[in-house]
């Protein structure tokens, strides 16, 4: 009897939708049945406040790959963007299903139109001149506070029922949520519209899922291969590369895209002050074999250009904050 393949996943509505599409792939390509396992992560415990605050996404990920390590389960799934840059001995990121549109996008209350084309800000100058844009995330105020002078940035938690309730009741007038978690979840709907990258770039790892495995479990990292999406990967591991190389994080404001173009890897990323006074970005071809190569380059020449001394004030504060609380 062939024995079940155990893929562990959060137990959030779209953890869990993501955990099935991978179950669903693999069975497909002819492995051996799955079978979910919900672990509940730190992360899934903190229902208010800034992630950034206790730890970053890396709380979505610790129980997982700590059961993954323990052997109680076989496949590890996760949202690429919460997966730290470097991973525990013994586990490996073994593949990534294709990936979904990798944008921001925003979500404006029920019964509220927009013409279009209209701009970010011109959609927001109908709540007044301190419109209330829900999200924790310190990469999409950080990009976007120039773009809408006088908003004001609300912390926003919760599944995304919740959050579009939220909204929906106005204690937002916006929210701002990745596209591909609306899709995911039968929600493409509600998306009002969604930034360029050229607006605000993605988070790394944005859009895909990452399947990870123990390195010598040779059954598992078999079956993840075939369905291992071979341009996911190299655009991702070029985003990681990047984010390791820049010595930052989930909770740093950092936005990195890839996009394999035939032969060509195009990397565009992005390092921002919390204010968005001081800005450093930088777009750069190589050759998609070299994504590692590419995501180190263009890290390398965000730091020499001033990425550095942004990264080195965020950490500061972020020291001199622990250290007073």
């Amino acid at each position: 009897m062939v024995n079940a393949l155990r893929i562990g996943t959060r137990g959030s509505d779209l953890a869990l939708q993501q955990a099935r599409a991978v179950a669903s792939a693999l069975e497909r390509c002819g492995a051996a049945p799955c079978e979910l396992r919900v672990i509940r992560t730190s992360g899934d415990r903190i229902e208010t406040g800034v992630l950034s605050e206790f730890g970053g996404k890396g709380l979505f990920v610790k129980e997982i790959e700590e059961a993954l390590s323990g052997n109680e389960i076989d496949i590890a799934v996760h949202s690429a963007k919460d997966l730290p840059v470097v991973v525990p001995s013994g586990l490996i990121v073994q593949g990534y299903l294709p990936r979904e549109d990798a944008r921001d996008g925003f979500v404006l209350p029920r019964g509220v139109t927009i013409r279009t084309p209209a701009t970010i800000l011109e959609i927001l100058e109908q709540f007044g001149p301190e419109p209330r844009i829900g999200t924790s995330s310190v990469r999409r105020i950080a990009q976007l506070v120039t773009r809408c002078p006088g908003a004001v940035f609300k912390p926003i938690r919760g599944n995304l029922d919740t959050r579009l309730r939220k909204v929906d009741g106005r204690e937002y007038d916006v929210i701002v949520l990745a596209v591909a978690g609306l899709r995911r979840l039968g929600f493409a709907h509600r998306l009002s519209a969604a930034f360029t990258v050229d607006e605000c770039v993605p988070a790394p790892g944005q859009g895909a899922i990452a399947m990870e495995t123990r390195v010598d479990d040779t059954a598992a990292n078999e079956s993840v291969a075939r369905v291992d999406d071979p341009n996911t990967r190299t655009a991702v591991t070029a985003e990681r590369a990047l984010v390791k190389t820049l010595g930052g994080g989930c909770q740093m404001p950092i936005g990195a895209y890839a996009v394999v173009k035939g032969s060509e890897l195009h990397l565009d990323a992005v390092v921002s002050s919390l204010d968005g006074t001081h800005v450093q970005r930088f777009r750069l071809s190589g050759v998609r074999d070299e994504p590692e190569m590419l995501g180190h380059v263009v890290a390398q020449r965000l730091l020499e250009a001033g990425a550095a001394d942004i990264l080195g004030n965020l950490r500061r504060s972020q020291v001199s904050e622990t250290d007073e609380s």
